[in-house]
């Protein structure tokens, strides 16, 4: 193998440009998965079916429908329908749209984990429904399920490169277009390789620094 540094050089610039745009689709569409799912699980709690089969329905198609498909349906179905977005708009929007599905399941589960003697206390102290879920449920919820929503950022970024396939550049798009364009495939795409290990680590770390926050 002829590793080159004069062409790890040439693609630094390259690689910061398509790491801001990795960063940039990992933190809106996490924050929209984050509150979009959290708005499925609780409408998906509705006594009503009339609400609550509608929800489970597009979630479940969401879920079960693959990312790219997803990408290239808003990307490229919706503008034909007078629906248009930017290509980077599009992938947050889809990223988060989807992996809202997942996150859904996770709220549920943390819900579901709140001891019953916490809604009898509250129903016992005559708390609006409101504050119930406020002031109760939802901080014990959270609490729980900080490691699984984790989990789904380090998921997030690793389909990050999909969005290339929507013509955004991100880090594995700007390694593929510098390679097309010099030649040199080992060190754009091992600059990469290294690049998302540090960010998962980096992730980790963060999370668990969060979990111990939480629990103490």
């Amino acid at each position: 193998m002829n590793w080159d540094w004069t062409a790890v050089a040439d693609f630094m610039p390259h690689f910061w440009d398509g790491l801001l745009v990795t960063l940039q689709a990992l933190v809106l569409g996490s924050l929209i998965s984050f509150v979009l799912g959290l708005v499925w699980a609780l409408l998906s709690r509705v006594p009503s079916r009339w609400v609550c089969w509608p929800v489970g329905a597009v979630t479940e198609f969401i879920r079960n429908t693959p990312l790219l498909v997803q990408l290239f349906f808003l990307f490229y179905v919706l503008p034909e329908w007078g629906v248009t977005a930017s290509a980077l708009t599009t992938g947050i929007l889809a990223i988060g749209l989807h992996y809202s599905t997942y996150t859904m399941q996770v709220y549920r589960a943390g819900i579901d984990a709140v001891p019953a003697g916490q809604w009898e206390a509250a129903t016992a102290l005559n708390l609006p429904l409101r504050r119930t879920w406020t002031a109760v449920v939802l901080p014990q919820a959270v609490r729980r399920v900080v490691p699984a929503l984790g989990n789904y950022v380090i998921a997030m970024l690793k389909d990050t490169p999909m969005l290339m396939a929507i013509t955004v550049l991100e880090m594995l798009g700007e390694a593929r277009l510098f390679s097309q364009e010099t030649f040199r495939f080992t060190e754009p795409v091992t600059v990469i390789g290294v690049a998302f290990i540090v960010i998962s680590y980096l992730a980790s770390l963060a999370l668990r620094a969060l979990e111990r926050r939480l629990v103490h």
